[in-house]
């Protein structure tokens, strides 16, 4: 064994609590929801992406034994070689459906897909233009393709408009953003964005992992809020958010575009085919959004309810009307040690700091979920008020 490597290894992992920057883990001895049995301490969670409350629900375990008795645990190889079953081909038609778009692609991932469209659709007499607080998944995407990179200033169409400028000699310009973007919120300008892309001739590519389900009328994203669902060219999304909480992802667009993802894309090419149970669980969900619009309309109840209480109580919140809701504390040590007093309370939340948000900026993240109640959420801001004045918040 290799001390060398032991060693650095141990020491990068000290300098990493030193700034701060040390992630642990805190183990669930029970399903996904809005309370959790954690270090086995019951808590309130407000820290999932459970944003329709479906992680854990009972409907969603029945379809997934209905599919492994069906299907199977795995296929033991990749797509292209005997690892497409006809679950996968269904589902890939009803995602496409959902989005109102010609046709779909699985991947294992939204993370997968993201790594895998650009250097599929993009060669090196491109340019692509992305937002400054793109997802590390898209921005590790990007790095992959031999495209010429460009970056813009987060939600700046002055600066996107700019860039575009500057590449037109390009043959094809890519236009990428985050639907939502996970640490404020924010909720990406898409019909200006796609404005500019007319008007340059460029294409759009939304990752919307923090919008699939619930976002927009009918669920269908940051695309259908903004009205422009017919002119995104790709989405990306997740389905272990919103759309069930496990893993998987997609990548939805024009047939062409799908046609060659098959042929190119790496992350899908030379991995597993997506597990069949998966798939089943997702096609349950997809159907199970459309059917339950009450689902969204309590997740959007239950996030103006908290938004408003905590502003009465005086605290700062960033503008949006997302289900992420950042409850900016400033100073790092302050959140953080508010965080952990959170969990006296009976509360799990996180605190995030710099450099994973801007110096000055450091908050405790709250992730409102359907399955929250308004008594849970009552509990929440009392503990934020009483915290608050401990450490002088308020």
């Amino acid at each position: 064994m290799n001390t060398t490597l032991n060693t650095l290894s141990a020491q990068t992992v000290e300098d990493i609590k030193k700034a701060g920057l040390f992630k642990s883990q805190r183990v669930i001895s029970t399903k996904q929801g809005s309370v959790i049995l954690a270090d086995g301490k019951e808590l309130l969670n407000f820290c999932a992406n459970n944003y329709l409350g479906l992680s854990g629900k009972e409907d969603l375990i029945d379809a997934a034994k209905k599919s492994l008795d069906e299907y199977g645990y795995g296929l033991s190889s990749v797509r292209f070689i005997c690892g497409t079953q006809t679950i996968h081909t269904a589902l890939e038609k009803q995602v496409a459906a959902f989005f109102h778009k010609e046709d779909a692609i699985l991947f294992t991932s939204c993370w997968d897909a993201n790594e895998g469209v650009f250097a599929s659709l993009l060669t090196d007499q491109d340019a692509v233009i992305s937002d400054a607080l793109n997802h590390a998944s898209l921005i590790d995407g990007i790095r992959l393709c031999k495209a010429e990179r460009h970056v813009f200033k987060h939600m700046d169409m002055e600066d996107l408009e700019e860039q575009l400028k500057q590449t037109q000699e390009k043959h094809m310009r890519c236009i990428v953003t985050d639907g939502v973007f996970s640490m404020d919120g924010d909720i990406a300008p898409l019909k200006e964005i796609c404005d500019l892309a007319d008007k340059y001739d460029a294409f759009v590519v939304v990752d919307d992992a923090h919008a699939s389900g619930f976002l927009g009328d009918t669920g269908r994203g940051a695309a259908e809020a903004a009205g422009v669902l017919d002119r995104v060219d790709v989405i990306t999304t997740t389905f272990g958010k919103a759309l069930g909480g496990a893993t998987g992802g997609a990548v939805v667009a024009s047939k062409e575009v799908v046609a060659l993802l098959h042929q190119r894309a790496r992350t899908t090419l030379f991995t597993n085919a997506l597990p069949p149970v998966i798939c089943g669980v997702t096609s349950y969900v997809l159907d199970y959004v459309d059917q339950h619009p009450e689902l969204r309309e309590t997740l959007w109840d239950n996030t103006r309810y908290f938004r408003e209480k905590m502003a009465s109580a005086g605290f700062t919140l960033p503008k949006s009307v997302h289900p992420i809701v950042p409850v900016i504390i400033g100073d790092a040590e302050p959140a953080m040690h508010m965080a952990e007093d959170m969990l006296a309370e009976g509360i799990y939340v996180i605190a995030f700091s710099y450099p994973v948000v801007p110096m000055g900026t450091a908050r405790i993240r709250v992730q409102i979920s359907a399955s929250h109640t308004k008594e849970q959420i009552d509990q929440l801001v009392v503990a934020f008020e009483k915290l608050g004045k401990k450490y002088n918040i308020l």
